[in-house]
């Protein structure tokens, strides 16, 4: 957690390709136990993404690889905004 808090997640955003980050706890119950985090990251475009995959992702990614082992699972899910909506008083 704190790595993620203190490093990941600021190297991912020093590559310039995003504009933010979000990190929050998983509520449901996991069959497996323990807890599970997710974070996601805000980028202009499928284009820039790509470019964050090809250029920055093999590296980010062995560091944790190095560093945790099996101990930290990580996948990806691309997510493509469609409507966002704020509540208005």
């Amino acid at each position: 957690m704190n790595w993620m808090l203190t490093k990941h997640i600021n190297d991912v955003l020093a590559t310039g390709k995003f504009s933010s980050a979000r990190m929050v706890k998983v509520l449901v119950e996991e069959e497996m136990g323990g807890t599970t985090y997710a974070i996601q990251y805000t980028t202009d475009s499928k284009e820039t993404l790509q470019r964050y995959y090809d250029e920055d992702a093999p590296r980010l990614r062995e560091e944790g690889a190095r560093l945790f082992g099996d101990k930290m699972l990580a996948f990806r899910t691309e997510l493509e905004m469609i409507s966002e909506f704020f509540q208005t008083n």
